[in-house]
């Protein structure tokens, strides 16, 4: 697997934003989809979309969004057309609150979520009858890397293989990273700008659920976490939830196929943080270019497409079955 970024557009911040706001991301149409709703076992609900077009005995590709991802994400678009150019199914999981309307239950989501992650693969093997191909991205990546720990062994059945992409899987390290200086002036500033109206309206669900004054005059991720994310899903603070939540201490439990692909520019997940070889298990792959930001490697000539990067994990993934 390599990559190497296009001349026209040096270093990791350039390749992070012009993904995201100005690249080609699909061949053809844009990917059309159908959506399910589907029942949580605590009386909740998550929207599930699923590609449309694929044959009925097609391989089964899903993916993980990212923070505050949804279908129209940059990475969500070039996947869907990479599956779609290989005849594939695909289906994308909205984590709750990120399908466009707010979810009942007080919880949310966040980058530990592996048995939320489990449930709905396991309804989607069943579904499909034949174990999946996977990937998550950013925060989706963190938690699917998190299920395939936990699951160890049992997950050989779901899944043929896993991908991590950009994923902070030293949640401590990456959130030191995106709050300050630049980092915390264009993309903290950006997560927080949907983050904190959709906290608010949780707390008019749930009345008296956080203290929503201090929450409204958060500027970092670790004040959101620490008011938000954590309390709601039962870690004490931010510091219990990053720790307690990260992927990369429990690298070496996974017991199936998994790539775990990270530019080393990327902005906020710091390369020094990322694992060495000698830190994972025989059935892991790290991947780690020296260039494509986050959730970026644009190719190719001006606008530049993301194509590139998911079809190499998408052979990847082919490989493992």
């Amino acid at each position: 697997m390599q990559y190497r970024a296009p001349r026209w557009l040096p270093g990791g911040h350039a390749q992070t934003i012009w993904a995201a706001l100005f690249s080609r991301r699909h061949d053809g149409p844009p990917p059309s989809w159908t959506r399910e709703r589907w029942d949580t076992p605590d009386g909740d609900f998550i929207d599930v979309d699923f590609l449309d077009g694929a044959p009925p005995d097609a391989p089964l590709f899903v993916l993980f969004h990212g923070l505050e991802g949804d279908r129209s994400s940059h990475s969500s678009i070039a996947f869907a057309s990479a599956a779609r150019a290989r005849g594939w199914a695909m289906a994308l999981p909205h984590f709750r609150g990120c399908s466009g309307e707010l979810n009942r239950a007080p919880r949310a989501y966040h980058s530990g979520d592996y048995e939320e992650v489990g449930w709905i693969l396991q309804r989607l093997r069943q579904r499909h009858g034949a174990p999946l191909m996977v990937a998550g991205v950013s925060l989706g990546g963190n938690a699917l890397l998190r299920w395939a720990e936990e699951a160890g062994t049992t997950a050989t059945p779901v899944v043929h293989g896993v991908c991590a992409i950009c994923s902070p899987i030293d949640l401590a390290a990456a959130g030191a990273a995106i709050d300050r200086g630049f980092n915390k002036q264009v993309y903290a500033r950006r997560f927080l700008r949907t983050m904190i109206p959709k906290a608010c309206a949780k707390l008019q669900q749930h009345p008296g659920l956080f203290d929503g004054e201090r929450l409204r005059r958060a500027t970092t991720i670790y004040e959101f976490d620490n008011l938000f994310t954590a309390p709601l899903h039962g870690f004490r603070n931010t510091e219990d939830y990053w720790a307690r939540a990260a992927a990369k201490p429990h690298l070496h439990r996974i017991r199936v196929p998994a790539l775990v692909l990270n530019a080393r520019n990327d902005p906020f997940v710091p390369g020094a943080s990322l694992p060495r070889a000698t830190e994972v298990g025989a059935h892991v792959t790290l991947w780690q270019p020296g260039h494509g930001g986050h959730v970026g490697f644009p190719a190719g000539r001006l606008p530049g497409h993301l194509l590139t990067m998911p079809e190499q994990v998408c052979d990847w993934l082919w490989k493992q079955r």
